[in-house]
C-alpha cells in the first residue's frame, strides 16, 4: 500500500480544487494500491463532490494563508496574528503531526503552500513535493506590514521550504529564488475541464440557451454584499450563482439571475468546471484556480482587484497571454455598472498562447515515484 498525505492551504477554493485533480490523476495512476489521507481546513463539502477516489479527510489549519472578510477585502492586523500564533508553535505543531501519522506507514507527502508538510515529511523520513505557483513566505514579504511586525514568521518558513524534496513550480508564478526551495522544476498548468458541452450543462441546470450567461465566481468567501437588483446589463446578460456566492432571497424574483445551491453540483456528473464552460464571460476576483479554468475553457473573464495581495499583481501580468479578460473597479462592480466590462471582455480575439492543462498527470508521476521508492 502507497499512503500519500496532503497538506492542503485552506485560504480559498484554489488549492484544494488543484490537488483534487492531482489526487484524482494519482488514484488513477496507482489504482487500489493508493491509500490518500488529506490534511487541510478547506470545506468538506468541496473534497466529497469532486474526489473520485477513496480518502479520509484530517481536518484542521496546515497553514493560515489570509484573513479576509469577503472575497476582496484582507485584514491586515489579523492576518499578522495569525500567522504569528501559528508559526510561533510551529516545532511543536510538527512534532504533533508526525506523532499523528507514525502509525500510518506514509510514503511520501504533498504540500500545497503548506510549509508545515514539508516539514513532517522531514520528521517522518518520507519524500516531500511542494506544488504551488506562489509560496507564503513572498506574499507575506509583500504584504503590509508584515515583515516588519513578524520577520520570525517568514524566516520559519524559508527554513521549513529548504526540507523539500522536490519543487514543481506552476505557470503564472513569480521566481521562487529567495523561498528557500530547491530541486525546482517547472510544472504545467493544473485546471479543472468541463466533460460537457455548453448546451448540455445549461439544460442540466435549466438556464437559458439564448441568451449571454455571466457566471459569478467569489470563491469560499462568496461576495453577498453585491446587489444584483440594478444591474446595467439585464437587458443582455442573465447571471448565474451558487448559493454559497450569493445567498439573497429576494435574487428569486428577478427574472435574469439564476442561483444554483451547491448540493446541485454535488454529484459526479455536473461540476463548477462545467458552468465555467457554459458561460459566456466569469465575473470574479484574479486566481490561479479560476484562470485556469477560463483560460482551459475559452471563457471571458471580468476581474476586480482583490485587497492587498501580491499574487495580484503576476495573475494580472500574465492573463492577457492567455485569456480574454477586462477589469471592473471595485465601485462599478457594487454600484451594477457591469455591462461595459462584460462586452469588453466578449469582444476581444482570442489569445495566441495556450496553457497545456496537464499538470495534474505530471504531478502524479512525480509524486508516485517518489512514494514507491519508499513503499517497496
Amino acid at each position: 500500500m502507497t499512503t500519500v498525505v496532503f497538506f492542503v492551504s485552506g485560504h480559498g477554493f484554489g488549492h484544494a480544487s488543484r490537488e483534487v485533480e492531482v489526487m484524482n490523476a494519482l488514484g488513477a495512476r496507482l489504482g487500489g494500491d493508493l491509500r490518500l489521507i488529506i490534511r487541510s481546513a478547506v470545506g468538506p463539502s468541496l473534497l466529497a463532490r469532486t474526489l473520485k477516489v477513496s480518502y479520509e479527510l484530517r481536518p484542521g489549519l496546515c497553514d493560515t494563508g489570509i484573513i479576509q472578510t469577503n472575497s476582496v477585502t484582507h485584514d491586515d492586523h489579523a492576518t499578522i496574528a495569525a500567522a504569528q500564533d501559528f508559526y510561533g508553535s510551529f516545532d511543536a505543531r510538527v512534532a504533533t503531526e508526525a506523532d499523528a501519522l507514525a502509525g500510518d506507514n506514509v510514503s511520501a507527502i504533498v504540500a500545497d503552500a503548506s510549509p508545515l508538510g514539508l516539514a513532517v515529511a522531514a520528521r517522518l523520513g518520507v519524500p516531500s513535493v511542494f506544488i504551488g505557483n506562489f509560496t507564503w513566505d513572498w506574499i507575506y514579504d509583500g504584504h503590509a506590514g508584515f515583515a516588519a511586525a513578524a520577520p520570525e514568521v517568514i524566516a520559519t518558513i524559508r527554513r521549513a521550504h529548504a526540507l523539500a524534496t522536490l519543487t514543481l513550480k506552476l505557470p503564472l508564478s513569480p521566481s521562487f529564488d529567495g523561498t528557500g526551495l530547491t530541486h525546482v522544476q517547472p510544472l504545467p498548468l493544473i485546471a479543472r475541464r468541463s466533460t460537457h458541452t455548453r448546451a448540455d450543462t445549461r439544460a442540466h441546470f435549466r438556464l437559458p440557451q439564448s441568451r449571454k450567461l455571466a457566471l459569478l465566481s467569489f470563491g469560499g468567501y462568496g461576495l453577498h454584499e453585491l446587489d444584483l437588483a440594478g444591474v446595467d446589463c439585464a437587458a443582455e446578460w442573465d447571471l448565474v450563482a451558487t448559493d454559497r456566492s450569493m445567498s439573497d432571497s429576494r435574487l428569486s424574483t428577478l427574472p435574469y439571475v439564476h442561483v444554483l445551491s451547491e448540493t446541485a453540483l454535488s454529484s459526479q456528473e455536473y461540476r463548477y468546471e462545467d458552468l465555467v464552460a457554459a458561460a459566456d464571460a466569469v465575473i470574479t476576483k484574479p486566481g490561479f484556480g479560476i484562470i485556469g479554468e477560463c483560460a482551459t475553457a475559452g471563457t471571458p473573464m471580468v476581474y476586480t482587484s482583490r485587497g492587498d495581495f501580491r499574487e495580484y499583481d503576476i495573475l494580472v501580468a500574465e492573463m492577457p497571454r492567455v485569456l480574454r479578460c477586462a477589469f471592473i473597479s471595485q465601485a462599478d462592480l457594487f454600484g451594477g455598472r457591469w455591462l461595459i466590462a462584460l462586452n469588453s471582455a466578449l469582444s476581444q480575439p482570442a489569445p495566441n498562447v495556450r496553457l497545456e492543462p496537464n499538470g495534474a498527470d505530471v504531478a502524479a508521476a512525480h509524486i508516485a515515484r517518489l512514494a514507491q521508492t519508499v513503499s517497496r
